[in-house]
This record gives C-alpha cells, structure tokens and sequence, in this order.
C-alpha cells in the first residue's frame, strides 16, 4: 500500500464527509493504493457514525473509536500502530488541511528520502492569542532540539516513513513535538513544506490556553528523557556533585576563617550566626539527595524491559 492517511478526530461530524471525499479524489487522481484511518477521540456529536456510515461506502475508510476522550497524542499513537502504508501522512478533520498538498509530501519521503516532512502554515488564519505563542513554542523547541530548519513543530499535516511512525510512541501531549521524537530515535532527515492553511469551515477549535503550559512542560520531560533516560545518573550526579562541592567549599571556608581569628587571638562570630553556614548546609543535603535519585533512577532504568533497546536501521 501506497500511503496511510491517519486522521485523529473530535467532535467533527460535519466535515468527516467532505475531508474524506476530498482524500480519495486527490488518491485516485494519483493512482495511490490508500488507507485513511480515522481515530474518533470519544466524540459525543455521532462522529462515530458517521465514520461507520463513510466506510460502508468506501472499504479504503478504517475507523477506530475511544470509549472517551484521550486527546490528540493517544489516538496519533493508535493510528500508527494500524497502518500498513509504505508512507503516512497526518492531518486534522477540521479542514484546516488540504489534501491536495499529499502527491508532494509522497513524492519528498520516497524520492528525496526524507524521514519526515513536517508541514508550515507559513499564512495562518488563528487569532494573535494563539499565533504569538506557538511561535515563542517554536522557538524555543528548535533551541533545545536542534532541529533548526523547522518553523512550526506542531502542524498537524505530516508525512513520515513508516519505519518512523512504528519506531516511536506518542503519548500525554508529545503530538507538538514528534520531530523532537523521531530525531532521538534516530530519524535525522527531517525536512518541511509550506502548506496551505484554510479557515477552519465547520465547528470551534478544542484546545484552550492550557495547551502552552503543557506544552511547555512537555518540552522539557521529552529533552530530559531523549538525553539522559538511559543514564539518569549523569544528570542527578552531576548536579549533586556541584551542590556538594558548594557546600563543601563554603564550610571550609568558614572553619578556615574561624581558625584564623583563633590563631590571631580575634574575636569570632560562631558558625550558626553565619548565613553562609545554612546555605553550606542546605547545598550539602541537596546534593546528596541528587546523588541518592540518580542511583534510584539507574536502578529503575536497569531494571527496565527496553533498558537495551536501541534502533537499529538495518543489518546485512
């Protein structure tokens, strides 16, 4: 098979019927064997039937249905655990994506190679409220990433080799950031198209302002994990080593001073009436208590069932 379409979807009854006759007429014009699979993320407005109903009339339309709602980054993993297509494309249901930009993002993952071809709305049609900090987000992913050839991590109109999409998992609210995923799993040729950004036609969107404190959080858990969830001592040790030595340093300091008044015959201050003495102390329990976590960590992270394993590309 040609190309898996996966569409994660909410509540979007009303334009389930169009996208999908829109998919199928630019995978005919192409001649692509496809797939689109569609993911109702627990939907309470008959979603669920009308997929039902759209794939009695075309085979080529698979559904899969949550009991409730999981959100976005659940029902992605899902769909790429049931592809079979060669090459996947991702889109939203609210037909902010055109399914004319699919022939390009194809013929990219097979003819240029690429892992992964993440779409950017160059001209988007969202409120300041939300434009403004998608780009703080973008900015901020490319610096801890490395990935800086990308504008926009979080379009939902993608297309990835099936080896990536089978070789990842996407879970809480990563679905921003699976370029991030796929280059820790090895998947280094990450390129990006211009796409075209429609108005949304039917319903109102289903994120609110608590995606960006998620997503932000999220940033952070997926930088911690892809560099050091293999070796979480690395991280706690090192910090705790430099607390302690802080500590260490300002309580030498402190009997050093207290030494040198009573060799002088001076008049000292005792140690607790130093504020020195409490952050020396303070530092000092911190960084055993690093050092403590980091051995927990290792001993969870070797216990662990993928404590070995590794992407392997191919093997002769």
């Amino acid at each position: 098979m040609d190309i898996s379409v996966v569409v994660p979807l909410y509540n979007e009854v009303e334009s389930l019927p169009e996208l999908t006759a829109w998919i199928s007429r630019v995978m005919a014009e192409n001649n692509f064997s496809y797939e689109i699979i569609l993911v109702d993320d627990g939907s309470k407005d008959g979603s669920w039937e009308m997929i039902c109903e759209l794939n009695q009339a075309n085979p080529a339309i698979r559904g899969i249905k949550f009991r409730r709602n999981y959100g976005k980054s659940a029902a992605l993993n899902t769909g790429f655990e049931a592809v079979k297509g060669n090459v996947v494309i991702t889109m939203d249901a609210d037909l902010q994506d055109s399914p004319d930009e699919i022939p390009e993002l194809y013929r990219r993952i097979v003819e240029e190679k690429f892992d992964l071809i993440s779409g950017w709305k160059a001209k988007r049609y969202d409120p300041i409220s939300k434009t403004i900090p998608t780009k703080l987000f973008n900015a901020a992913t490319r610096s801890m990433s490395g990935i800086d050839n990308l504008h926009d991590f979080n379009c939902g109109l993608k297309a990835y080799r099936k080896t990536v999409v089978k070789n990842i998992e996407v879970y809480g609210e990563m679905h921003r950031y699976i370029p991030v995923l796929a280059k820790w799993a090895g998947f280094t040729k990450i390129g990006e198209q211009v796409v075209e950004h429609r108005a949304r036609k039917y319903g109102t969107t289903k994120f609110g302002m608590s995606r960006f404190v998620n997503g932000f959080l999220d940033l952070l858990s997926i930088f911690f994990v892809g560099k050091f969830g293999k070796r979480p001592m690395h991280f706690f040790g090192a910090m705790g080593t430099l607390s302690f030595l802080a500590g260490l340093i300002i309580t030498v300091w402190i009997i050093s001073e207290k030494l040198y008044h009573i060799a002088h015959n001076e008049k000292y201050r005792d140690a607790t009436d130093n504020p020195l003495f409490y952050i020396a102390l303070v530092a000092i329990i911190l960084g055993s208590q690093l050092f403590l976590t980091g051995f927990v960590s290792e001993l969870v992270a070797r216990s662990s069932n993928d404590r070995n394993k590794y992407q392997v590309e191919e093997t002769v």
